[in-house]
């Protein structure tokens, strides 16, 4: 179920151009005298009428401070207080107001929170995270991981996959020095996870098995998790030390934490340079 908060403004070009290019809101849906804006999974309408409803906060919340940051000196002309922190309510936040006179928050949550992001934020803003925090991820929030990654999908359905979480920080520094450098961060980490897939359910378990640790990348980044894709740990001495059946599959042991910082986005090709036709 989706909604949408719908405010009635007497100018509707003014304040659409307002939320667009101050605050970076997108066109969701133009009715003509209602326009529909979106920012991440916010829906908010404007429509034309004789009055303009100001009451209330119109809030947008961030993953970082640094953001709320970045916001505050953009809109510096029209802020009505300083960002600050308020442990009432757990929040990082400052307030602006719009052209009709609408308070409009900034903020970012200083504590884990639910999933919040649209699956399209998900796919484009999942970074390889290689420094985590000490917090350890709770067992909730575990739970709610593993039950979107049991809807990954299989050969013929089959579910080949399954995931080892590693704890005990012994095995974790001795599978993170199996590859030097490459395996490293999962010692940073306060937890490891290990996605495999057993050969005797499924003459597809290599896929299984990857498929399965991007399903798990993607649903630990959406809880605000980190997690880095480690390549060729389908090794003996990994099995060995994670109780891994010799011929079963190791996609990948990723870390496992809260990200100590948000790394910067990476430079892509355009779309068109890498979209083929024959």
């Amino acid at each position: 179920m989706s909604g949408i908060i719908f405010l009635s403004t007497k100018d509707l070009e003014s304040i659409t151009r307002f939320y667009q290019e101050k605050i970076g809101m997108t066109t969701w849906l133009d009715q003509k005298s209602c326009k529909i804006l979106q920012h991440g999974n916010l829906l908010l309408g404007f429509c034309e009428k004789d009055h303009s409803d100001t009451d209330g906060v119109v809030t947008f919340f961030f993953s970082t401070k640094e953001e709320v940051e970045q916001h505050y000196k953009m809109l510096k002309e029209i802020v009505t207080s300083q960002p600050k922190e308020n442990p009432r309510y757990g929040i990082y936040h400052f307030f602006a107001k719009d052209p009709e006179g609408r308070d409009v928050e900034f903020q970012s949550f200083l504590h884990p929170v639910l999933p919040f992001e649209t699956s399209m934020e998900t796919l484009v803003q999942r970074r390889s995270i290689r420094e985590f925090t000490a917090q350890q991820p709770g067992e909730d929030v575990l739970n709610s991981i593993f039950e979107t990654c049991r809807f990954a999908p299989t050969s013929m359905n089959t579910e080949s996959y399954y995931f080892k979480i590693i704890k005990d920080r012994e095995t974790i520094e001795l599978v993170a020095g199996v590859r030097g450098s490459s395996s490293s961060p999962i010692a940073k980490a306060p937890l490891a996870i290990a996605i495999c897939s057993d050969p005797h359910r499924s003459k597809r378990h290599v896929q299984d098995g990857c498929i399965a640790a991007y399903h798990f990348l993607l649903a630990a980044r959406a809880h605000g998790l980190g997690t880095c894709w480690i390549a060729a740990m389908d090794r003996d001495d990994v099995k060995q030390a994670l109780g891994i059946p010799q011929d079963h599959y190791v996609a990948t042991v990723t870390p496992l934490g809260y990200p100590a910082s948000k790394p910067k986005t990476p430079k892509r090709r355009n779309a068109v340079d890498m979209v083929q036709e024959l």
